[in-house]
């Protein structure tokens, strides 16, 4: 940003979107003016104190993670311990690209999404450098303290569902925390549903401005 000629910038994120704006602003919070996401990755640490008056929502947002742990979790585990051995196949196949990446896919996606997704990664040769995010991740070093910058939270209906008290431990300046309208639902919202979700990143940065 600083070879752009901005010093003051705001971060907008979603899936490792929503993990990588936080840091921006963790790295550089006297020029980060704000963070939007549209998940909050505040899971509980292991200490069984933290599941003492968890709310029937809240529970429900537990559940909900760990059913996708076990149902879905299989491509983490391998991105995060063997990427390699996956890059080549996805390399050579193109069926094989689709079939992977469309595993996650919302089931009301259109086509062009998909497709364009998977042109993406195929077309510049990247479906093998895109793994090392996750086998990165496993590695990194937890972050000791809070955020400090404002923070903005813009979930869906249908989508991984950040619980509150264990956010407010990871981020000190949770300014808004909201679920997006109907008929916004599923994880892909900047896609399927446009409107409302950059509505809500506008209002966010208009405020931070005021």
């Amino acid at each position: 940003m600083s070879r752009l000629g901005y010093d003051r910038f705001g971060a907008v994120g979603n899936d490792a979107g929503s993990m990588i704006s936080p840091e921006v602003g963790r790295l550089a919070p006297e020029r980060v003016v704000g963070v939007h996401v549209t998940q909050v990755y505040s899971f509980p640490s292991g200490d069984p104190a933290e599941f003492a008056g968890l709310s029937e929502e809240e529970q429900a947002g537990l559940a909900v993670l760990d059913w996708f742990w076990k149902e879905k979790g299989a491509f983490n585990v391998l991105q995060s311990q063997q990427p390699q051995t996956l890059a080549h196949a996805l390399a050579d196949s193109p069926a094989g690209l689709v079939g992977w990446l469309t595993q996650l896919f919302d089931e009301d996606l259109d086509d062009d999404f998909v497709l364009a997704n998977a042109a993406v990664h195929w077309l510049t040769g990247t479906a093998g450098s895109a793994l090392r995010l996750y086998w990165e991740n496993a590695r990194m070093e937890q972050p000791k303290e809070p955020t400090t910058v404002p923070l903005a939270l813009a979930m869906a209906e249908g989508d991984f569902k950040s619980i509150r008290r264990f956010a407010d431990r990871d981020h000190s300046r949770i300014v808004s925390w909201r679920t997006l309208p109907a008929p916004a639902r599923g994880h892909y919202t900047a896609h399927t549903a446009t409107e409302p979700l950059t509505s809500d990143i506008v209002a966010f940065f208009t405020g931070m401005a005021g």
